[in-house]
């Protein structure tokens, strides 16, 4: 596989002003096979979103706990050669409470052991302070013309 240089012809704040910018390129024939947005400067961003308790704990893991339980169960059933559908759908059951009960006990176990070190939920995410619009080399001039043609709203591409 060859290495292509791609040459960035826009950059945006939003994903959504980047995305707008490919969708109006491949609205004018561009080869857009030819172009990558790339989020730049990425920072980790960490929302918090409650305190973390015993019930919490419980919760959590008795909804990581009941998938895997119920899976086992069905898969247990499905040998039984007397009444595969019935057997395994009770069985898929029975290892949904199990797991869940397993896992509830595991999780309010593991938020013990942490003591109280990390006592609340968050959700992680990825944010790119920026978007840049990259493209082949061979069709960049060609990609700066069509988005140079392009209505922006607000933020616009900044030239790089």
């Amino acid at each position: 596989m060859t290495e292509h240089y791609r040459r960035p012809v826009a950059s945006y704040k939003t994903y959504r002003e980047a995305e707008r910018a490919v969708d109006h390129l491949s609205d004018h024939e561009f080869p857009v096979e030819r172009v990558a947005i790339i989020g730049e400067d990425l920072r980790l961003v960490e929302q918090v979103t409650g305190r973390m308790d015993y019930g919490r704990a419980a919760l959590h893991g008795a909804a990581s706990g009941a998938p895997p339980g119920a899976l086992i169960g069905w898969l247990f059933g499905l040998v039984n050669w007397l009444d595969p559908v019935v057997s395994a759908l009770l069985l898929a059951l029975y290892g949904l409470i199990f797991g869940a009960i397993v896992g509830a006990l595991f999780g309010m176990l593991l938020h013990t052991l942490q003591g109280g070190r990390r006592d609340f939920v968050s959700i992680r995410s990825m944010q790119p302070s920026r978007y840049e619009v990259v493209v082949d080399e061979q069709v960049a001039d060609e990609a700066v013309r069509l988005i140079g043609g392009l209505q922006t709203t607000g933020g616009g591409p900044t030239r790089t």
